[in-house]
């Protein structure tokens, strides 16, 4: 029997049963379109990258560390194949559904290489919420492909969207793979609408990880004003402290900590709070109280707990020798408020604290030496910074005139980067708008000592005329770096980018028919090895200075192309050979000789021969009879 007749024969009930049975576990998310969507990523071709040279900044190692893209992020996540599972945060500042803020063109749910931008989205648009998730999903599929296993994605969104993109997100990424929910003050001054009733003063950032198992938080740096909470009035040798908590949480599964102790300089007897339990061990609290030169014994007090630590002896000689303790310094780490007669409390040193500050659920003034869950947090502008600090910031490095209405802070961006990026690590903003996050890791790497590494997609407002990943985001980011700010030079910082700019769709018959700087461009994108830790940064050899080398990396091999573009062929013989030897000679180059060419007729150990197209097709994540994507890889 077949599908069609089993099903027909079954009655109402079991078909309605049979069908609950097959649904997913769990809340799922539907919307008109989803199914096709989903694996529309899988169709997005690679596109070749062109350098353009002019807008480029830093001398050729500084460029190679540093990617801007110009053209669309979708195109552009896939054409970055050697970054897939090699990136540490994502960073993602999306367009917000607010009206007329992004574009979308209906012939995506079918060829998302459709190179038409689309029209504008606008607030009249009844499936705009629907239009917005069907940009958005496979973009998250391709930045979740884009992560290290223990890598984390942080998108911004206020809150029109937060609760479509909180499903999307726990549909691509897995709701036990959130990190936590961010709410960050982007205005201070309360606005009267009565429209909305509320004034909306936050916007927030959603924060997922890989897998939660993997992925660390880091520690946020210490201010002067933290440490300066720290003092050292009795002259202890270990260096200044502050008095903290001495009970732990843990009442109820602790009853032996739970007891009355005795002050040696009152006599009043002091309990830990409700619920909560002595943070030491008795023999520990007891030696603590005994080094103010008191005695103490176990005494059953009518409370219904362990017996209490009293003093052994009179209140009034125990005051007596507790004071002269109190005189001679150094005290014991048990201590009581108020020059002794307030409560008990213990000494925490700042040497034994950790160096850093760990993300709470509010951003309050406090320090904790124990992680946990971040679950919410809120951070006020003067933790994050706000809108209008953004845009005054971008107008002091370009001037007035770049038409953005909204831009991120610099503050808000390096806090995440901070938190989630590694000093060494790779961040991608796929959204990168004017390069708040780019100026972020320079100014961090140039504060901290870090070497942090980015790559900035933009396509700009075509509907404006407008390319700012020219206009906007490379003249920031050259401002920054030359320190020739609009308004007046400021301290330059370290580092450079290579501009690149999406051109034709990759191919067999695109690679085979590409001139020699059009491979180049290509290969100092794609290339990477299938044997290799990392992805290498490929600094670029100025052509002047050799025939075929192309380019070097920190490692000292060398990268050569024997390619002439469809007017000469392109094969390594015995004399091409040694016009390689001499020039990675002249280089200080080491064997191996990383060679692309499209034939091979002379074979040494000291030359791996790389096969024009296959092999560039393979970097871009393509073959001639298949795309390498697969539902596993994009689709959650």
């Amino acid at each position: 029997m077949d599908l069609k007749h089993k099903y027909a024969s079954l009655p109402k009930d079991d078909l309605i049963k049979l069908l609950l049975e097959r649904r997913p576990e769990g809340i799922d998310l539907v919307f008109a379109g989803k199914n096709v969507i989903r694996h529309i990523a899988r169709k997005v071709r690679p596109k070749a990258m062109r350098v353009v040279s002019e807008l480029c900044a830093g001398h050729a190692a500084e460029q190679a560390r540093n990617l801007v893209i110009e053209g669309d992020n979708l195109a552009g996540m896939v054409s970055l194949y050697k970054f897939h599972g090699a990136v540490d945060l994502v960073l993602a500042d999306p367009p917000f559904n607010t009206g007329g803020d992004f574009r979308y063109n209906d012939k995506w749910d079918e060829d998302p290489n459709d190179p038409d931008p689309g029209t504008l989205v606008t607030l009249e648009d009844g499936s705009r919420f629907t239009k917005w998730m069907k940009y958005m999903l496979p973009r998250l599929q391709l930045m979740r492909a884009l992560l290290k296993p223990n890598g984390v994605v942080a998108i911004c969104i206020d809150h029109r969207e937060l609760f479509r993109l909180g499903m999307l997100m726990n549909e691509v990424f897995g709701e036990g793979n959130r990190v936590g929910i961010l709410n960050w003050q982007r205005t201070y001054s309360p606005k009267n609408n009565v429209k909305t009733h509320l004034s909306h003063s936050t916007e927030y950032i959603l924060v997922y990880a890989k897998n939660t198992e993997l992925a660390k938080t880091a520690l946020l740096p210490r201010s002067e004003s933290m440490d300066a909470k720290y003092k050292n009035p009795d002259g202890d040798p270990d260096g200044p402290w502050r008095s903290s908590d001495v009970s732990g949480p843990g009442a109820s599964t602790h009853k032996g900590q739970v007891y009355a102790i005795q002050s040696p300089f009152t006599g009043k007897m002091h309990y830990p709070p409700l619920g909560r339990c002595w943070a030491a061990e008795r023999r520990r609290v007891q030696e603590w109280l005994e080094g103010w030169g008191v005695k103490y014994r176990d005494k059953q007090l009518d409370d219904g707990n362990v017996p209490a630590l009293v003093i052994q002896g009179s209140v009034a000689a125990a005051r007596k020798a507790a004071k002269r303790r109190y005189q001679r310094g150094h005290w014991p780490d048990l201590i009581f408020l108020d020059e002794g007669e307030g409560g008990p409390a213990a000494k925490k040193h700042l040497e034994k604290v950790k160096q850093g500050l760990i993300p709470l659920t509010f951003w309050a003034d406090e320090e904790y030496e124990t992680p946990f869950q971040l679950g919410s947090a809120s951070w006020k502008h003067a933790e994050s910074g706000h809108s209008q600090q953004g845009i005054n910031e971008l107008t002091a490095i370009v001037g007035r005139g770049d038409q953005l209405e909204t831009v991120k802070p610099l503050k808000l961006f390096a806090k995440i980067i901070t938190l989630w990026c590694p000093p060494n690590g790779l961040v991608i903003d796929p959204f990168a708008g004017s390069g708040t996050t780019g100026h972020a890791i320079l100014q961090l790497n140039e504060e901290t000592g870090a070497s942090r590494r980015f790559v900035l997609m933009e396509q700009g407002r075509a509907d404006r005329d407008d390319r700012y990943a020219r206009t906007l985001l490379a003249n920031r980011l050259k401002r920054v770096i030359s320190g020739n700010w609009a308004s007046g030079k400021r301290q330059a910082l370290q580092g450079g980018f290579r501009f690149l700019t999406l051109t034709q769709r990759v191919d067999a018959k695109t690679v085979l028919a590409m001139e020699r700087e059009e491979m180049i461009d290509l290969l100092l994108t794609s290339h990477w090895d299938d044997d290799a830790k990392a992805r290498p940064t490929l600094i670029r050899v100025p052509g002047k200075d050799a025939k075929y080398l192309i380019a070097s990396d920190d490692k000292q091999l060398g990268y050569f192309l024997v390619w002439n573009g469809t007017k000469a062929p392109s094969t390594i013989d015995e004399r091409v050979h040694n016009v390689i030897i001499r020039e990675a000679s002249a280089h200080n180059i080491r064997p191996p000789y990383y060679v692309y060419a499209r034939y091979e007729d002379y074979q040494t150990e000291d030359i791996r021969f790389f096969k024009i197209p296959d092999t560039v097709l393979r970097h871009v994540g393509l073959s001639e009879s298949r795309d390498v994507y697969n539902e596993e890889q994009i689709a959650h």
